[in-house]
């Protein structure tokens, strides 16, 4: 083994993997009306309707509880989604069934009961509530509630998107994107999209060595066509799994898009493909921050200096506080032990962040050279190379997927002694 790849246990932390169970699907554009009878109830709603897996949903909140329901609708027109808040009363199947007479067909009810209601589940549900919380709930609960209305119930497949970014120009941003997006699509079998949002000087297609006609500006200049069948046509097939959405890299015209600019071609490309890997430029504007946002799980990449440690915390705190109730964002060290260069390790990063890097991939000018000029990833290279193993790692963290076995043959015992001698 190379000992520029030699991991030290101080600075390689384990990389465990969230639960599976913990992913949330965004809601599409839904209205939801609340009526809550507690304070606190009410206080929930509301910072649900502000996360970001509900910020195409319009969320209002009211207090009154069954009874204001029953009013509001005998008077106006029925939400996609009502949440009620019981209170544990006991006649909360006598509201239910005034509340049907006054409801659309095809509305959606959460309830929000108390650990005292008296009313069993079958009877709710004949009465077209679609889900039960038992109350208090917090925020987390509230938007998980109204996203799987949509997501089970409709059985639409809502991909993960994960959007990997440099702390700094430079840092191998784009090399660490490309290389967990192949191990995700290779080791752990997902079907997976890489796309590559550097319109102007995007590396993508240089990397997984495809010079597709058309990719992702076909898509930005043309919303009025986006559809899945139309995405589809734009994609380069990579490998079985794993499909690019290439930048043209071209200087023709000037990329001054507006914040909403990638929002349809995330919403098609979610509808169809399990995992979204976006690669994000280093710039700051509208449409990066909403799409650092908007991802369910955030790499920042850094190299070892002060430049990168101070970037790499700003961007943690802002991102932090836009994405409250997510898994907060991560960052791994790229890049590192290049000779000659003095570095802030991991410790350092460590206790200025509060929080240690996922992982560090040491510097390796030939074999990444290599793999770049040939368009070629690390693990075409070098299979069994630390730093493969680590972008598999780095997948299985991003992903939730469980740590995958390689299959060993028979004779491996045999070939290892044989190695040995």
């Amino acid at each position: 083994m190379n000992s520029q790849a030699r991991l030290e246990s101080e600075e390689q932390p384990e990389l465990s993997s969230p639960h599976a169970d913990d992913y949330i699907a965004p809601a599409p554009r839904v209205s939801v009306q609340a009526f809550c009878e507690t304070v606190e109830t009410a206080e929930a709603v509301r910072s649900a309707g502000e996360d970001r897996r509900l910020a195409k949903a319009h969320v209002t909140v009211q207090m009154g509880g069954m009874a204001a329901a029953v009013e509001a609708y005998s008077k106006g027109p029925t939400p996609n989604v009502i949440v009620l808040e019981t209170g544990g009363r006991n006649d909360i199947l006598e509201g239910l069934d005034q509340l049907a007479t006054v409801c659309d067909a095809g509305t959606r009810v959460v309830v929000i009961g108390g650990v005292h209601d008296v009313a069993p589940y079958r009877e709710l549900v004949r009465r077209g509530v679609n889900d039960y919380v038992i109350g208090p709930v917090n925020t987390l609960d509230v938007v998980r509630s109204i996203c799987s209305l949509f997501s089970a119930s409709e059985a639409v497949a809502v991909g993960r998107m994960i959007a990997v970014v440099g702390a700094k120009g430079g840092v191998g941003a784009s090399t660490v994107a490309h290389n967990v997006a192949w191990a995700i699509a290779r080791d752990l079998a997902l079907d997976s999209v890489v796309i590559d949002l550097d319109l102007a000087f995007g590396t993508a297609g240089l990397d997984y060595n495809q010079d597709p006609l058309q990719g992702i500006a076909n898509a930005v200049f043309s919303p009025d066509r986006l559809d899945t069948s139309f995405m589809e046509r734009l994609l380069a097939k990579c490998t079985d799994h794993l499909s690019l959405l290439a930048a043209p890299a071209s200087l023709d015209r000037v990329y001054d898009l507006g914040a909403e600019a990638f929002d349809s071609i995330f919403d098609t490309m979610r509808m169809t493909t399990p995992c979204i890997v976006l690669d994000v430029p280093h710039q700051w504007s509208a449409w990066t921050k909403r799409a650092l946002v908007g991802a369910d799980d955030i790499l920042i990449v850094a190299e070892p200096d002060l430049a990168n440690l101070r970037n790499t915390k700003n961007m943690l705190t802002v991102l932090k506080a836009a994405r409250p109730n997510d898994r907060p964002p991560v960052y791994c060290l790229n890049q590192t032990r290049m000779p000659k260069r003095p570095e802030i390790d991991a410790r350092g990063f460590t206790k200025t962040i509060e929080a240690p890097p996922i992982a560090t991939i040491p510097f390796d000018s030939r074999l990444f050279g290599t793999a770049a000029n040939n368009g070629q990833m690390i693990a075409e290279l070098a299979a069994r190379h630390r730093t493969t193993q680590t972008f598999l790692q780095i997948a299985q963290r991003l992903t939730g997927r469980a740590e995958t076995k390689r299959r060993r043959s028979v004779l491996s015992p045999v070939l290892k002694m044989l190695r040995a001698k």
